[in-house]
């Protein structure tokens, strides 16, 4: 099965070019972060690179390089900032495989031991929560 090709209306692609708000953590020449507005924990974040690739398949090491540097840097400064137990790194390419954004991202997602993932539904988390819990991240940073 072919790839398909990058849209560049998906919903990260308007994140990036100012056209939707979000609750951004952190941020550099090649990558943001922000918050996760269906959190599936508390603390959930988002990391996404600024060159338009759909997912890790037609990703260029150039692209992945500082992002998993990124990812890894959110996801010591999420265990501090939620003082959680573990960390839930996910990241899924192409529809069958989960994905419903198609920009490639990962998800960080802070976790209490016994603690189950809430489902990632329609049910959005209120702004304040989310300014809120992007600040804890930002002051971890």
């Amino acid at each position: 099965m072919a790839l398909q090709g990058y849209d560049d209306g998906n919903i990260f692609a308007k994140i990036l070019r100012g056209e939707i708000p979000c609750h951004k953590v952190y941020e550099t020449d090649d990558v943001l972060a922000f918050m996760d507005v269906m959190p599936q924990a508390e603390g959930h974040l988002l990391v996404i690179p600024k060159t338009a690739s759909r997912n890790i398949l037609d990703a260029s090491d150039s692209t992945l390089a500082p992002l998993i540097a990124a990812v890894r840097k959110l996801s010591v400064a999420a265990q501090e900032a939620f003082n959680a137990d573990g960390i839930t790194i996910m990241q899924f390419n192409e529809a069958p495989a989960g994905q419903s954004v198609f920009h490639l991202h990962f998800h960080v997602i802070p976790r209490k031991d016994g603690v189950g993932l809430r489902p990632h539904s329609g049910k959005m988390e209120d702004n304040a929560v989310l300014a809120a819990n992007a600040e804890k991240v930002r002051r971890a940073l």
